[in-house]
């Protein structure tokens, strides 16, 4: 008899039902089963939910919102408010989850009382068509907690994380001024972690935590560099508007490591990588300007 964990599982789903399928299907294929999958779908048409609702009648414990288009933070909120389990697993629509990954993440609870969330691994889908460009890939194989203010990117992804529900509720959920979908279009995981380390959050990455993710084209990739480096800019206006000063620190060391990855890349002439770099640090700057002319929230004094 398969066994049940005691987490949900949101996945937030924008015009993919080819991914969406594919998710769903590793999702139930795995050692382990979650007690509950919401799918927040702002998309289009309905060929999606046509596919939800072949799911339901196998018995499948799907909970489907049908959202209006407002971007992930959004999506990612409505499916924790939902939410009934004290854990919530968080995966993209174009990710492919490893068997034990409902496993690893029930028993790194279980094991860690005072654990608020867990990150992991993330590597590329093999190769399909003109998509085999890996993006997103967090490939670590070692073990790392974080209790204190770090620079995010280091933290883990917002693919392939969970989270306890009364930890992200505390700190008023994801900033829907951040993430694909707004105009801020990047940074609403990292804005996540951050805070979450910031209220005294206990954060691990943990390797055996796997999926993989959906590659891309040339274009696509490409097309995100700036949304990246557009997110991490915002964010680090919006601390520093919150007074955190700890933002320059992770602004630094961000303008940094994006500046050097160019040099390096020009030395080594290699020229799209160089491009991407580039690309990084004039999205920083544009979410700089983002960051400081964008309105207030409540998240703006939640958790200072």
């Amino acid at each position: 008899m398969t066994k049940i964990a005691n987490l949900t599982v949101a996945i937030s789903t924008l015009d993919r039902p080819a991914s969406l399928s594919r998710c769903l299907d590793a999702l139930w294929s795995g050692d382990v089963l979650p007690m509950e999958v919401i799918i927040v779908d702002q998309s289009r048409g309905d060929t999606t939910s046509s596919i939800i609702e072949t799911r339901r009648t196998r018995g499948l414990p799907i909970i489907y919102v049908r959202q209006q288009a407002c971007g992930l933070a959004g999506s990612q909120n409505a499916a924790i408010a939902r939410a009934r389990c004290p854990i919530i697993a968080v995966l993209d629509d174009d990710c492919v989850p490893e068997r034990g990954w409902i496993a690893v993440i029930e028993k790194s609870f279980a094991s860690c009382k005072t654990l608020a969330a867990l990150t992991g691994r993330v590597l590329p889908l093999e190769p399909d068509g003109d998509k085999i460009y890996p993006v997103s890939s967090r490939i670590s194989t070692v073990r790392t907690d974080f209790t204190h203010k770090r620079s995010p990117w280091i933290v883990g992804s917002g693919n392939n994380f969970a989270v306890k529900r009364e930890w992200f509720l505390n700190i008023g959920g994801c900033d829907e001024r951040l993430g694909p979908g707004s105009v801020g279009k990047g940074g609403v995981d990292m804005d996540l972690f951050y805070r979450l380390l910031r209220v005294g959050g206990y954060v691990r990455y943990e390797p055996d935590m796997l999926v993989y993710h959906e590659r891309q084209t040339k274009a696509g990739r490409i097309g995100r560099r700036s949304m990246y480096g557009r997110g991490m800019g915002a964010c680090c206006t919006i601390w520093l508007r919150q007074r955190d000063l700890y933002a320059l620190r992770v602004l630094a060391e961000w303008i940094f490591y994006r500046t050097r990855l160019f040099a390096a890349a020009i030395l080594r002439c290699r020229w799209l990588s160089a491009y991407e770099e580039l690309l990084m640090l004039i999205g920083t700057v544009r979410g700089l300007m983002y960051g400081v002319s964008v309105g207030s929230s409540a998240k703006d004094k939640s958790d200072i």
